[in-house]
């Protein structure tokens, strides 16, 4: 699939090749949504994503990713019930949990942040929720210490993760550094920049149009001269 290429022109033709073939397939709807969210076209992409469950509402990933775009968007309250509808689904829920957690960031609510990171279950998801919620909270050797734990055991598969916890921290330097290691990686990630709501905040920074160019995706505040599908 061109998409895991992060070819994003081919993936935006093909996945509107599939929702022309079978318009009412949920999965369709589902992955072009996807990738309209991640080229910067993120309420059209919310609008289909929506659609899919009402196909197949038993899917947790559908809801689970309906809730990191609406989060994007700053519709907090819409995010959090998306969030918790795939934990009623599935066993675990660990990456809800996670988007649970930046919800709580973004709302300004260090301690739910930090108690929501406490139950993800041990893992790469429980490394990156709780370096998420210690940087906001009021213990900065706590913050300093999981970072470096995510770093050691999981730099590897989590760069993006990575990045968007120098974000969190206001260091933009670093968040900068570890983008470029992700794209390195071509870590799934490079799909977030655009909606994630904390490297997004660096959308103005002449470094962020500079990775977006890198990627292929559009520049945010440039004329859409490319067509990403």
């Amino acid at each position: 699939m061109q998409y895991l290429d992060l070819d994003w022109r081919a993936a935006g033709a093909e996945f509107q090749r599939a929702l022309g073939l079978a318009p009412n397939l949920g999965a369709a709807k589902f992955y072009l949504g996807g990738h309209l969210a991640s080229v910067g076209e993120l309420e059209r992409g919310i609008e289909l994503v929506r659609q899919a469950p009402t196909v197949d509402p038993l899917r947790a990933p559908w809801h689970s990713w309906l809730s990191l775009y609406l989060v994007g968007a700053g519709r907090l309250d819409e995010g959090e019930k998306a969030a918790r509808r795939a934990i009623e689904l599935q066993q675990g829920g660990d990456l809800e949990r996670t988007i649970l957690v930046m919800i709580a960031i973004r709302r300004g609510d260090a301690q739910r942040a930090l108690d929501t990171a406490q139950q993800v279950n041990p893992g790469l998801w429980h490394d990156v929720a709780i370096a998420m919620a210690t940087q906001v909270a009021s213990d900065r050797t706590a913050a300093y210490a999981a970072l470096n734990i995510l770093i050691k055991w999981r730099a590897s598969g989590a760069a993006y993760q990575v990045a968007e916890i120098y974000a969190i921290r206001n260091d933009p330097v670093n968040m900068f550094a570890w983008l470029d290691r992700a794209w390195s990686n071509r870590d799934a990630g490079i799909s977030l920049p655009l909606y994630d709501p904390f490297i997004s905040k660096y959308k103005d920074d002449p470094r962020f149009a500079a990775f977006c160019r890198t990627v292929g995706l559009r520049v945010p505040g440039e004329a859409a001269a490319r067509k990403s599908i």
